[in-house]
């Protein structure tokens, strides 16, 4: 684990509140329905917390672990050549929510945090949250604008796409 300095304040702010976006970022909140039933919730959860989403969406993923842990540094790679370093500021295993978040360290193109949150509902229906607050951090994350954002938003949605994909046999919908 590294002693790299988180690139943002204030670290852990997606913890209690997957909404919170501190001034001078800007929000993204993505939900994905991924079906019905413990089973799927436990697939989900399992898949989220084992980086195994991120990998089948065909994300490089470098971690110091074989599991999501607070204090594990992962390295995203996009596109065989975007090198976003983040470590692991909080997990939560419970049983109806699962789920990690990381912040960025120097070298991310942005700066801000991200998080990764499966929940079963009350009508057992279960739900992946990708919520984050970010602000350009190299030049080409700000000389992106709009399409950046965009292609955030498009990221976040593919993480649903694909758990929804990795759970579909579990859903008792």
């Amino acid at each position: 684990m590294s002693q790299a300095p988180f690139t943002y304040e204030p670290v852990g702010a997606t913890r209690d509140d997957l909404t919170v976006c501190p001034p001078g970022f800007r929000p993204m909140l993505v939900r994905t329905r991924l079906g019905e039933g413990t089973a799927v919730f436990s697939r989900a959860a399992e898949a989220v917390l084992t980086w195994e989403m991120h990998r089948a969406m065909g994300v490089g993923i470098d971690a110091g672990a074989d599991r999501a842990a607070p204090g594990v540094d992962v390295t995203v790679t996009l596109a065989g050549v975007i090198k976003a370093p983040c470590r692991v500021i909080w997990t939560a295993a419970e049983p109806r929510r699962a789920g990690w978040a990381y912040g960025t360290l120097e070298g991310h193109p942005e700066c801000g945090e991200e998080a990764f949150v499966v929940d079963r509902t009350g009508d057992g229906t279960v739900w992946l949250t990708v919520a984050a607050f970010s602000r350009p951090q190299k030049w080409y994350a700000r000389a992106g604008g709009p399409a950046t954002r965009g292609f955030q938003h498009a990221y976040a949605r593919r993480c649903g796409t694909v758990l929804k994909r990795l759970c579909a046999e579990y859903d008792e919908a």
